[in-house]
């Protein structure tokens, strides 16, 4: 989670809520934290491969609506997993060929290549990659931070600047995309020893520092750069915000560590692939073919691999954002609800609930009005998707029911 969304995605939400992106930060952590206790609790009691989709089932049945929440997931992860490997590429090509679009896509499509082969070789070289990333990107970010906002001028980050709460509320669907790796967390539930104790703990760690971090570089990016300049960076913004304080040689440190969080989250996004495929063939919501296996390879995880290549050849890196974020609102609001199902059984707070699904819900509603409405191919996409999910669900199950 930490890493690749503030790379990706400082550009895109500062066009929306300017300066405020950190205020932004603040509210989209706020909602993924009580997501996460949503999730903590329900994966405390019902530990599986199966992930953020065992919870719907427990809620929900085993009908269409999970059905179609299953797909809906599926291809919401492919589509974040898309999106942080074309920042990989965007930071690659800036690195050795001078931002040119048709490397950005050619680097883009190697790291999703090169992460699928380590989550063939299987879930420990997984854990020991993601590991490694992490404390690499945790320290470099962490110093980076504070260089920023020792040197940062605090004019920049005036109030008088600042957007209507509308369109802060509309970047948070955003800057929400930073923090979708929580969600991932669910699905290693079946390899923790001891997930009731480790989960929670796990979730609401990972969800604290990432909150931080990313509040004091959005104040510190925006403390430094005026608007205009961050959105014209794009996708490269940190690193340029770098090279003021710190050289060239920052801005060269900063793309580094752009490349080892987006490939850590293109390891991360990849994983659940395989085991939630099988998990949703035992229970009937995916067709037994996404459990096949392919030379030992389930193929849940040849089509997830494939479905993001595509995403990032084809689909550019805002368009990707603004999909991803609105679908996997949806998805949080859809699982969250079906926990009210289970809560006597989890002990989760009613209240708690409630309140994640209204902040969730107000986010996602407010987004599609303000920003993605006007965005005609997102929009038209984002519907598709809908379909898509619905026309899988219906289209293979109905069959075999008959048979």
């Amino acid at each position: 989670m930490v890493g690749a969304g503030i790379f990706a995605l400082l550009g895109a939400a500062g066009e929306v809520a300017g300066s405020a992106v950190w205020l932004s930060f603040l509210i989209a952590g706020v909602i993924a934290m009580l997501q996460g206790y949503s999730f903590a609790k329900l994966g405390a009691r019902y530990p599986s491969a199966g992930g953020l989709l065992e919870y719907v089932a427990k809620g929900f049945g085993l009908g269409h609506a999970t059905g179609i929440t299953a797909w809906l997931t599926y291809i919401a992860n492919a589509i974040v997993t898309a999106m942080v490997a074309v920042s990989f590429g965007n930071y690659a090509s800036a690195m050795v060929a001078d931002g040119d679009t048709a490397w950005s896509k050619v680097f883009a499509a190697l790291i999703i290549v090169v992460m699928t082969a380590v989550n063939i070789v299987g879930s420990r070289l997984v854990a020991r990659a993601q590991t490694v990333i992490v404390y690499v990107v945790l320290g470099i970010l962490s110093v980076f931070a504070v260089v920023l906002l020792v040197n940062m001028t605090p004019s920049l980050l005036a109030f008088s600047g600042y957007p209507s709460v509308r369109q802060i509320v509309s970047s948070v669907a955003l800057t929400f995309f930073a923090f979708l790796g929580f969600g991932i967390i669910t699905f290693t539930a079946k390899d923790l020893p001891d997930p009731r104790r480790q989960l929670p703990r796990a979730m609401f760690l990972a969800l604290g520092i990432a909150t931080v971090i990313y509040m004091a570089i959005a104040l510190g990016v925006f403390g430094t750069l005026s608007v205009d300049k961050v959105i014209s960076s794009g996708g490269t913004a940190l690193a340029v915000a770098a090279e003021p304080h710190l050289g060239r040689a920052g801005y060269w440190m900063m793309s580094v560590t752009a490349l080892f969080a987006t490939a850590g989250a293109t390891n991360a996004g990849l994983y659940p692939a395989a085991g939630l495929s099988e998990r949703l063939v035992d229970t009937g919501m995916f067709p037994p073919v996404m459990a096949r296996k392919v030379k030992g390879v389930t193929s849940g995880l040849l089509v997830e691999a494939a479905a993001c290549l595509v995403l990032a050849v084809c689909f550019k890196l805002d368009a990707i954002a603004s999909i991803g974020s609105a679908v996997a609102l949806l998805i949080f609001v859809l699982i969250t609800a079906a926990h009210f199902r289970v809560r006597s059984e989890t002990g989760a707070n009613t209240w708690v609930l409630a309140l994640a699904i209204a902040t969730a819900g107000v986010v996602l509603v407010t987004f599609v009005l303000t920003t993605l409405i006007h965005e005609a191919a997102s929009m038209w996409t984002l519907l598709a998707i809908l379909v898509l999910s619905a026309g899988l669900e219906f289209g293979w199950r109905r069959p075999s029911a008959e048979q």
